[in-house]
């Protein structure tokens, strides 16, 4: 079986200035003929299935402000365009077209390199550069379609809050956020949802926390995360603003962090998930770090060694996370 992708890249939702524009997948759109995979088009989702997650009256007003767009419909700022609604559904869409192919045995696993991102959009509102909750729509869709258990891990440098609002309640999905501390949208705190102990897990992390962080968070809260809640399939939220570079973001992620991070969590769907992983694009502004940040993923998907040593090591000094990882491990039953 092979490794899949599909490519969403929305070329008229943008909005002038705005950090999240089609140039930020420029550079990884020449990478793609040789990363490895094989493209997959993406199936436009359908209101069913985003009305999971998503209720009718929310959709129907992102329907409506786009075509009246382009304007601004949040103060992060979230923007549409008159294509925007088409372009978040066909977004939605490209992760699903990915995770139904793992599901039903079509693919390896698979890669969803789509835009507008997904994780900030909370069941009720857009927001935070993002109109639908791509990965928890996938999530929802899998669920009702015979798995049994589902998790979202998400190392974007943002909190997921839309995922993690749109899973509150959900005690078949789990979720595990790793975040910068103190940056937008300000949600994701240690003692967030406290009747989902040991399945809603939030690692709030200061500045500069980078490879070796997150190698130790990996291995001492993702694996045994995912050993006990025993999911039937990883979603991944891929957010490349991880990198000690990224315009608007402070952690310390290199190439080879994202690379160590990404290969860990394909052998842990080897080993809990019978390999069904499914890695979907969130955010990361430069976009050489996402070229660089989605190449190391195709890489851990198609089990190679990182082909491309950016030489991009973060040049800050990494705090010591060793008391947070702790106190998450404790509130969590992990230790």
């Amino acid at each position: 079986m092979t490794t899949l992708f599909t490519f969403v890249p929305s070329r008229n939702h943008k909005f002038p200035d705005h950090p999240e524009r089609p140039g930020r997948l420029d550079i990884l759109e020449s990478m793609l003929p040789s990363c490895g995979a094989e493209r997959i088009e993406p199936v436009r989702a359908k209101e069913e299935q985003v009305v999971r997650v998503h209720p009718m009256g929310m959709i129907r007003s992102i329907q409506e402000a786009c075509t009246q767009g382009p304007g601004i419909i949040d103060y992060a700022p979230t923007f549409v365009t008159q294509t925007s609604y088409e372009d978040a559904m066909l977004a939605a869409g490209g992760v699903l077209t990915c995770t139904q192919a793992v599901m039903n045995g079509e693919a390896k696993n698979a890669f969803a390199i789509v835009r507008p991102p997904g994780h900030h959009a909370e069941p009720d509102r857009a927001m935070g550069f993002c109109l639908f909750s791509n990965i928890a729509i996938a999530a929802q869709d899998l669920l009702a379609n015979g798995l049994k258990r589902v998790m979202v891990i998400d190392y974007d440098a943002h909190h997921g809050n839309g995922t993690q609002a749109a899973f509150l309640n959900e005690e078949r999905a789990g979720f595990i956020s790793t975040h910068q501390w103190g940056i937008y949208p300000g949600t994701g705190r240690i003692n967030d949802a406290p009747h989902a102990k040991k399945r809603i897990v939030n690692v709030p992390l200061p500045a500069h926390a980078g490879d070796e962080s997150f190698l130790q968070i990996a291995d001492e809260i993702f694996e045994p995360m995912v050993k006990s809640f025993q999911p039937e399939m990883l979603l991944v939220s891929a957010g490349f603003d991880s990198h000690w570079n990224d315009p608007i973001t402070s952690l310390g992620l290199s190439t080879r962090g994202f690379y160590n991070v990404s290969k860990k969590l394909v052998e842990m769907a080897g080993k809990y998930c019978n390999g069904k992983i499914v890695f979907v694009l969130e955010g990361g502004y430069d976009p050489h770090n996402v070229a660089n940040g989605a190449a190391a993923v195709f890489d851990a998907l198609t089990s190679r060694p990182l082909r491309n040593e950016a030489g991009d090591a973060s040049p800050y000094k990494e705090p010591d996370c060793e008391p947070r990882i702790a106190e998450i491990r404790k509130r969590h039953g992990l230790s």
